[in-house]
């Protein structure tokens, strides 16, 4: 895959990550302001860069350097799973986005916590099961893909990996502990104060 970037590239080198609406992938070839990468068969059935076509938009970000300012959460460049714009509304200077997702992973989003949406780490407003929101300043929505989105859209989620190792660093200390991916966690109070996090 190709990608003609808005940001310079003099200091990107074969070998470098860069996110590409969410996903992170490796510079393979670069000259100017183009730069290609190799997307696995797994990329492509996990993110919308399965469905892309020549002339869409993506939004790209550089890895980050440790020790460099952190402006916002880390994110992975990892793609949980693929999401769907549900409803967009204006709110005074923002625009309101509701988000779907497979319930099994919604565990993992917490309001006023971090997700990130197509590779733009935001704060969460409100969340149920299946379903979050987020407003989109408009500095957000003019330098991203986000002003763009419509209602239906697909878009790649990634949950704050906070949650996940929590859970999975605490899943021996629960009853049945078995080690695949359950969908439900028994992480509860009594856990948490047994093992001294309360």
């Amino acid at each position: 895959m190709g990608i003609e970037a808005q940001l310079p590239l003099n200091r990107v080198k074969v070998g470098d990550s860069i996110a590409v609406s969410g996903a992170c992938l490796t510079v393979v070839h670069f000259q100017r302001s183009l730069f290609e990468v190799d997307v696995a068969p797994e990329t492509l059935s996990k993110t919308t860069l399965g469905h892309a076509k020549t002339g869409d938009r993506v939004n790209i970000e550089r890895a980050l350097r440790l020790g460099d300012r952190l402006d916002g959460h880390l994110v992975t460049g990892h793609v949980d799973c693929l999401g769907t714009v549900k409803a967009k509304r204006s709110l005074a200077n923002a625009m309101v986005f509701a988000f779907g997702m497979p319930e099994a992973l919604s565990r993992y989003v917490v309001q006023k916590g971090s997700v990130a949406v197509d590779g733009i780490s935001l704060t969460v407003n409100a969340c149920k099961r299946g379903t979050f929101e987020v407003s989109i300043i408009p500095h957000t929505a003019k330098m991203t893909t986000m002003g763009f989105k419509k209602v239906g859209d697909p878009v790649n989620i990634e949950t704050d990996m906070i949650g996940k190792y929590v859970e999975r660093f605490a899943q021996p200390f629960t009853t049945g502990y078995t080690d695949t991916n359950n969908t439900t966690s028994s992480v509860d109070e009594a856990l948490l104060t047994k093992t001294g996090f309360m």
